[in-house]
């Protein structure tokens, strides 16, 4: 399946859990030992280690995923989950777990993306 890092906006247990019985490899910035780091420094770990992060912290991320691909490098993914209270649009764990395997199924590339899971439910 994929390799995911799940920074501290996302690494919640219930998530953890079914992101790991669909079968994906899938560490969090504790379990690192990176909790409280910068999104930056976030981002560096899981492109260093080849895993795609899935975060809900889209305006930090977006930058940088402009960043890498304008100065034209490469990254494993961003997968963002919106949180805009809006409890139609918005995911919980269960939510951005479907939203992840209906994007995998798709088969849509993931690596040098930006991707907003909401649009996957």
């Amino acid at each position: 399946m994929m390799k995911i890092y799940l920074d501290d906006d996302s690494a919640e247990v219930l998530l953890i859990r079914l992101l790991q019985g669909a079968g994906h490899d899938v560490v969090t910035a504790d379990q690192v030992g990176n909790r409280g780091i910068e999104d930056p420094a976030h981002f560096l770990y899981a492109v260093r280690d080849g895993r795609a992060v899935i975060t809900r912290n889209h305006d930090d991320y977006k930058l940088l995923h402009d960043l890498i691909i304008g100065a034209g490098g490469h990254h494993p993914g961003v997968l963002v989950v919106r949180q805009d209270n809006n409890p139609k649009r918005d995911l919980k764990a269960k939510g951005t777990a479907h939203a992840l395997r209906k994007f995998v199924k798709s088969g849509s590339p993931v690596a040098d993306q930006f991707i907003i899971l909401n649009h996957w439910r």
